[in-house]
């Protein structure tokens, strides 16, 4: 699936980009499993970002996990966070990031405590230079 979906985000973006290798997605991660059905891929400048979420769809109430996949200029670290601009709030958790290397990151701790419409805001820095990707999603 993410092979599939980066051949299709590479077209728009500026470099060729890999979101998957060998080593098999979740097991890069050091955890075993398969990719969730779901991915969400963006493309915003020279940036490509695809991310799943675990579990998924989004539950209310309950942890998550983000597997990442960013291509595009090196990364040198990736913010993850989430707000509801409709009532001015964020998380009551911040999100821990690690970088796994190769373009792959894992954010957890993510924990969307109320329905209605979140952001997820992913800040992408490199080179000095920050770059602020949003997506909206919609928890019943």
């Amino acid at each position: 699936m993410w092979l599939m979906l980066c051949a299709q985000a590479a077209i728009a973006a500026p470099e060729p980009c890999v979101l998957d290798d060998a080593a098999g997605g979740a097991q890069a991660a050091g955890r075993v499993g398969t990719w969730p059905a779901s991915v969400t891929v963006m493309v915003e400048g020279r940036w490509t970002l695809a991310w799943a979420t675990r579990p998924s769809p989004l539950p209310v109430g309950r942890h998550v996990e983000l597997d990442l996949r960013i291509c595009g200029a090196p990364v040198d670290s990736l913010r993850v966070d989430a707000d509801m601009p409709a009532h001015r709030h964020g998380m009551n958790y911040a999100a821990q990031v690690k970088a796994l290397g190769g373009g792959r990151f894992l954010a957890q701790g993510l924990l969307f405590h109320m329905p209605g419409t979140w952001r997820l805001i992913f800040d992408i820095e490199s080179e000095g230079r920050v770059q602020r990707l949003t997506y909206s999603v919609d928890l019943p």
